[in-house]
Parts: C-alpha cells; sequence; structure tokens
C-alpha cells in the first residue's frame, strides 16, 4: 500500500520534534517532505547565544544532520520558501517554483522578530538578533566596529549583548521598563542579575523609550524621548517575536494572532495542522520550547493514529543559564492579588527564592543563583498546590536533593531535550553514572541551554543515595506527602473531595452490578436511600446532621445520575424539592418580549430561566443579564454575568458584590443567544461536576483557578459534551439520545 505524503513547512525544533514522535511510533506510514528557508539541518535555535558566545560552534547546535535525513528517507529541501498553499488541490509551491502535493500538511513556519515601527529602523547595521546568519553579520560587524546597542532588556537581548561582549564590542542595553527581564523577574532578582552582568562588562539604560535611530543611511546612535542619545555604530533590536502566519491568512486559514488550532493541533482546513511558535491553542501561542515539544507529541500520536490525550496548553517557565548565571521564573509572578509566600534572600552566596500564592495555592516561583528546587516548583505552580506543600519538614535531605525526591517521576527534568526525571535515574543506575556530564552525554540532558543542570546533579546524589539505602530508581517515583482534608463534619472524617470520590465509586460499581444495593430508580424514598449510603460510608452518626445531611443529598442528586444515567432534578421528587440551592437569572430590562426575540436580552434571560429551572446547584448561583453598558446589574460581580457588547455577549465568572468586593473575569465572549446560553450552560455544569456543596461560584472559581476553568470551558469540543450531560439529564430517557445527537450536531456545525 501507497504510503500518505505527509510535507512540512519549516525545519525548526518544533516541526522536526513532531517528525522525530512519528519515527518512533510508526516510522513507515508517511513519505516525509520536509521545507526549510534556512540552508541548512535542523539546528537548536536556543543555543545560538552559546555560539555568538563562542561556547560552541554551529556544527555544535545541529540537532538532525543531513544523515538523519537521509537515514529516514526525509526529502529536506533547504532554502526554499514556501510561498502558497492550494488546499483544494492539495499541494504547496515555493518561490523557486517548486510544487509539492500532500495528504496531511504541517504548519512549522515559526516565528520573526518582531521590528518595532523606530524611525531608522531600516537604517544599515540594525538588525535583529534569530538565526546563525545574524550571529554570522554581528561577529563581522564586531571586526569594524566598537559599540553596540542592544533593544529589549528581556532575555534574547542580554544573550546577544553577552555575545556582544565576548566579541570585543562595548555593549549597551536599552530597556523600557525599569528594571530588566521583567516578565519573568521581580525588581530584587532583577537587580542582582543586572549587578553581576555590569561586573561582567554590560552597560543598562533603563525606563528609556527610543524615538528613533539616528543616522544618514548607517546606524550611529539612538535618540530617546527624553531628549538624552547613545552613540552606536550597531543596534540589535530584540524586543519579541511575531508568529508567522501570512501564509496561512493567504491560504484561507483561520488566523488570529497566530494560527488558530485545536487540542489536537488541527487548523480550520482539514488535513492541516499546525505546530510551535505559529501556533494559537486557546487563544495562546507559545514561544518556549516545552509546549512546543508537547504539541509535536499531540500532533504525532493523532497522525500515527495512537491514543492521545488532548493538548490542554502549558504553564510557561523558564529555566535557564544568562550568561553564566542560573535563572528559574514559573507562572503568575505578577497578578493581581498574588502575594508572597516564601521571600529568602542571601547576599553571600548570590542566591534569592521567591514564592508566589493566591488564595492559599502555589502560583508562582522566581529562583536566582540556585535553581536546583526550579523543576520542583513547576510542579507546584502546574498542579496549583496546597502552600502547605512548601512546610519544611523535620530529617529531611538537604535542599537540592530535597527538590529532587519530590519531583514527580514523569515530570520533566529537561525541556529541551523531553527526559524525564525516571530516565534520567533509570541511567544512572543502569549504566553507573557518576556525575552530570556523564547523565548528558548518555541522556542529552542539561545538553543544551543548560538551565537544568541543577536537577540533574541533584538527581545524581538522590540516586546514589537510594542505591546505598538498597532501593531503585522506581522507588523515588512521587515522595510528596498527601494533604489531608479537613472533614465535613464530625460524623465523618472524609472531606467534601474524598466524600464524592467515595459515594462516585459506589454508584459506579452499583450501575455495573446485577444486585443493586443502592436502588432509588424503583422507588426508594429519600431518608431509605441516605441510611443506605450511610451504611456504607461508616458514619458516625445514624442518620446524619444539618451540615452533611444537604450535602449528601447533593452529592447523590449529581453523582449517581451522572454514573448511571438517571433523569432531571425535576423527575427526582424522592430527593425533596427545595433542599438544594437553585439558580436565579435576571436581567436589567423587565420589560421584554421574549416570544417574538425582538429584544434579544430578554430572549437570553428567558432561556437561561427556563435551561436552569429546578437545577440543584451546589450553591445558590445569580446570572445577570446586562444589555447596556450603563447597566445597575454590574455583571462583572455576579457569579454569572452577561454583557451585551456590539460583537455580541461578555461572560463573566466568579464575582461577588459582598464586601470585598471580587470582579469575575472574562470567560469568553459568544457571538449569538444561542452561543452565549451553551456557553454559560457548559460553566454551570463544569461547577455542578467540580464544586464542593456550599462552595460558591467565586470560592470555585479561586480554588480551580480561573485560568484553568478558562482553558477548561474554551475547549468546544468540551462545551458540547457538558451540555449534552445537562439536557441528557433534563430529557427522559427515550428522548436522551435525541438530545445527545442534536447537540453533537450543532457542536460540529458550529465548530467548522
Amino acid at each position: 500500500m501507497d504510503k500518505k505524503k505527509l510535507v512540512v513547512i519549516g525545519n525548526g525544533m518544533a516541526g522536526v520534534k513532531c517528525i522525530e514522535e512519528i519515527i518512533a511510533i510508526a516510522p513507515h506510514t508517511y513519505d516525509i517532505v520536509i521545507y526549510g528557508n534556512e540552508p541548512r539541518p535542523n539546528y537548536n535555535r536556543i543555543m545560538l547565544s552559546k555560539v555568538l558566545q563562542g561556547e560552541h560552534t554551529v556544527q555544535d547546535i545541529i540537532l538532525n544532520d543531513w544523515s538523519w535525513y537521509d537515514q529516514h528517507g526525509i526529502r529536506l529541501h533547504t532554502g526554499e520558501t514556501v510561498t502558497g498553499i492550494n488546499t483544494q488541490e492539495k499541494y504547496v509551491e515555493t518561490a523557486s517554483g517548486m510544487k509539492e502535493s500532500y495528504d496531511i500538511l504541517i504548519l512549522a513556519t515559526g516565528s520573526s522578530p518582531f521590528i518595532p515601527p523606530i524611525p531608522g529602523v531600516d537604517k544599515e547595521r540594525v538588525m535583529s538578533f534569530r538565526t546563525v546568519d545574524d550571529c554570522t553579520r554581528m561577529a563581522q560587524y564586531s571586526k569594524q566596529y566598537g559599540k553596540a546597542a542592544v533593544i529589549g532588556g528581556g532575555l534574547l537581548g542580554l544573550e546577544a549583548a553577552r555575545g556582544l561582549l565576548h566579541l570585543g564590542m562595548d555593549a549597551v542595553i536599552v530597556h523600557n521598563a525599569p528594571y530588566i527581564m521583567n516578565r519573568q523577574l521581580d525588581a530584587q532578582a532583577a537587580d542582582m542579575l543586572q549587578r553581576e552582568l555590569e561586573s561582567q562588562g554590560m552597560k543598562f539604560l533603563l525606563s528609556k523609550n527610543t524615538q528613533k535611530i539616528v543616522g544618514r543611511s548607517q546606524a550611529q546612535g539612538l535618540a530617546f524621548t527624553d531628549g538624552s542619545r547613545l552613540e552606536a555604530d550597531v543596534v540589535i533590536v530584540a524586543v519579541g517575536i511575531r508568529p508567522n502566519v501570512e501564509l496561512a491568512r493567504r491560504s484561507g486559514i483561520y488566523t488570529h494572532r497566530a494560527i488558530v488550532v485545536d487540542d489536537f493541533m488541527r487548523t480550520s482546513v482539514q488535513d492541516v495542522y499546525a505546530v510551535g511558535e505559529c501556533a494559537e491553542h486557546r487563544g495562546i501561542s507559545y514561544g518556549l520550547v516545552a509546549p512546543l515539544f508537547e504539541q509535536g507529541k499531540v500532533l504525532a500520536r493523532t497522525l500515527c493514529q495512537q491514543e492521545t490525550g488532548a493538548y490542554a496548553g502549558s504553564i510557561p517557565y523558564s529555566q535557564l543559564k544568562v550568561s553564566g548565571v542560573d535563572v528559574f521564573s514559573a507562572g503568575d509572578i505578577s497578578g493581581e492579588g498574588m502575594q508572597t509566600a516564601i521571600q529568602m534572600l542571601d547576599g553571600v552566596q548570590g542566591t534569592y527564592k521567591k514564592v508566589l500564592m493566591q488564595a492559599g495555592k502555589v502560583r508562582g516561583a522566581i529562583l536566582f543563583g540556585d535553581t536546583t528546587e526550579g523543576t520542583a516548583l513547576l510542579s507546584l505552580v502546574q498542579r496549583g498546590a496546597d502552600v502547605a506543600e512548601l512546610r519544611p519538614r523535620d530529617g529531611e535531605p538537604d535542599p537540592a536533593e530535597k527538590a529532587a525526591a519530590a519531583l514527580p517521576a514523569q515530570d520533566t527534568v529537561c525541556a529541551c531535550n523531553n527526559v524525564s526525571k525516571l530516565a534520567i535515574m533509570q541511567a544512572i543506575q543502569e549504566h553507573g553514572l557518576q556525575n552530570a556530564d556523564q547523565v548528558k552525554e548518555r541522556t542529552k540532558a542539561s545538553g543544551s541551554c543548560g538551565g537544568c543542570r541543577p536537577m540533574v546533579v541533584a538527581l545524581v546524589k538522590h540516586t546514589h543515595n537510594l542505591q546505598k539505602n538498597g532501593s531503585g530508581a522506581s522507588t523515588a517515583a512521587d515522595s510528596e506527602a498527601d494533604q489531608t482534608e479537613l472533614p465535613i463534619c464530625g460524623c465523618t472524617t472524609l472531606g467534601h473531595d474524598g466524600l464524592k470520590s467515595v459515594m462516585e465509586e459506589m454508584y459506579r460499581e452499583q450501575n455495573s452490578s446485577a444486585g443493586l444495593t443502592l436502588d432509588i430508580q424503583h422507588g426508594t424514598d429519600w431518608e431509605s436511600e441516605k441510611n443506605l449510603l450511610l451504611q456504607r460510608l461508616s458514619w458516625e452518626t445514624a442518620s446524619g446532621c444539618e451540615v452533611c445531611e444537604p450535602a449528601l443529598r447533593y452529592y447523590a442528586q449529581v453523582l449517581k445520575r451522572g454514573v448511571a444515567g438517571m433523569n432531571s432534578d425535576r423527575e427526582w421528587g424522592v430527593y425533596g424539592a427545595g433542599q438544594a440551592h437553585g439558580t436565579l437569572v435576571y436581567s436589567d430590562d423587565a420589560m421584554y418580549d421574549a416570544l417574538s426575540g425582538s429584544d434579544m436580552g430578554g430572549l437570553l434571560t428567558e432561556r437561561l430561566r427556563l435551561t436552569w429551572r429546578g437545577m440543584a446547584m451546589p450553591a445558590p448561583v445569580r446570572i445577570a443579564v446586562a444589555t447596556r453598558l450603563s447597566s445597575p446589574l454590574s455583571p462583572v460581580v455576579q457569579d454569572v454575568g452577561l454583557q451585551a457588547s456590539p460583537a455580541g455577549w461578555e461572560v463573566y465568572v466568579g464575582g461577588h458584590a459582598e464586601q470585598p468586593v471580587k470582579q469575575g473575569g472574562l470567560l469568553g465572549l459568544a457571538e449569538t443567544v444561542e452561543d452565549a446560553v451553551r456557553l454559560t450552560s457548559a460553566c454551570l455544569q463544569w461547577y455542578r461536576q467540580t464544586a464542593r456543596f456550599d462552595e460558591p461560584m467565586w470560592a470555585w472559581s479561586e480554588r480551580l483557578g480561573f485560568m484553568s476553568i478558562r482553558e477548561t470551558l474554551l475547549d468546544y469540543q468540551l462545551q458540547g459534551e457538558l451540555v449534552i450531560r445537562k439536557n441528557a439529564e433534563m430529557a427522559s430517557a427515550s428522548d436522551a439520545r435525541e438530545t445527545v445527537s442534536s447537540y453533537g450536531r450543532t457542536a460540529v456545525q458550529g465548530h467548522k
């Protein structure tokens, strides 16, 4: 059987990583063709600064040499720019006139340096820092000129300046913020880094806005908005990147900031996928290597028709070495409501640690000088762990080994080369590795940017200590202590989450068992049902109390129906009307004609009332529909608020008007009433399934994390599934199948 042809536009790290995964999974599935606009094979762009600084040659940073492409039967066309895609006839064309048909197309076009509209930016000796050719040009300039200015105090700007210093030039960083790397560091860490870089010869001009680049045809310096000037023969612009989307946009593929993809990296056009910096997933395009590799793995398994979890997004983090200094940053370091959980400064050792929290959860972290704990802290940030997990415990090893031991076995240590903790420990144990250099040679961990080397060193020590104690690598899978949840009341030791888990398992067993121990479908009243539950749950009291009884009733309503396919709350008279919390929907305009549909606000209000009337909720829910911008309802301080706008309906979640007032977050924008009802209903159903009884929506939003809720609910497929589940609960058993079918069709049509 003929192989399908897979064409990849882009020979960068993300696209080729996906091809590596495909070769590992199903090497004979595709005839692969790759187009790259640079005249060389795939290389590690992260390491360009090391080339500029003289630590590596270009050959050292090649990831896959020419022989790799030949070995796997991949046709690589270098120096070729694809200029057109015909998505109807399924072929691509290049600037040189080449034409290639495809069955599957992957867009891995990456990004380009963002060049701000500064007057004079087109002069000679003004350049960006992005490719091997840029390194070559900078090296050539250094032989003729002595003064360089770098616009941009982020990581790329600092690395460029360090390279220019190595080339013998005088390098000045110009940054418009009050401190460097302001997106990754706080003022304290930035000040420590700046002092270290100044000791290496770097100079800084902070809080400076460049008005223009001076000089007739060639750069001679910078003029600033405050009237001051800086002489410079060479100007490097390093202020950010912009996804390369023009090719996709011209070809009729849907783009926003980047090429919009779903959780399986599919674009709006069939058989066309996008991965890497050019892809936009749930409103976010990532510029760091770890998320791009995660996307590549999901796409590879999808194309090989292997079972795979959906890509759910990533928490950006940086673990790197800036001019010889170890720096780590993860999560939110400056968001609203952020508080300091831990802050430690050691001026003698030159180390700094700061962990940030919000509503008792770990949300961000910064490390400077010693980044050993970086991977462990990243895990806490990703999980939104309770701050209690930060507390020191008696008899623990040194901090470095403690961080290594606490890291879950499958977590990635080296993001550049996708090497997990378990892979490193197994290599140490199986091959008798004694140090980090041997680990690097065997696994590639720490072989690229070097940011993970402190953790690799700690893992070597940790593994050796385990072996001395007679344990294998697998015993260190995850040594984090479980945090015990507070009990619901004095009748039990179970907390809300524990109770939900046990009850769900009980109902699941009932549903799959021939002898149903807990049977409500045949008319069992609530008291009998409750007594059976309490016996199975080993309750301390015979009938519960006023605290736990309503919670049991609510969880029984939601969980049993969710597992066993019961009918709606309205049909569950056995549980007693009025015992559960409900939903109040109201509008700022009481005078409307919902039946005529002449008032979209009225129609939306009525639709939500009908949809959620009588449904049991974990806590009272207030839904406000504001039809005008000057509405007295203030939708941003409601449990759910819908604000009419020129583009449709803005949906806000998680606010409250009580003191202290909490503003809800923008969940999403719905273009039509139908879209607004679906998004709101998906959110309410997710709240019902994941909230604890008596937990208001604002507390639920803080516990789960608003961004996590938002990313979950903006998954169009999951929206449809949640609405299907909600409507299936409302329908009778015979009508449920048609409800599922119709909503499934609606979701597919809406997505297209």
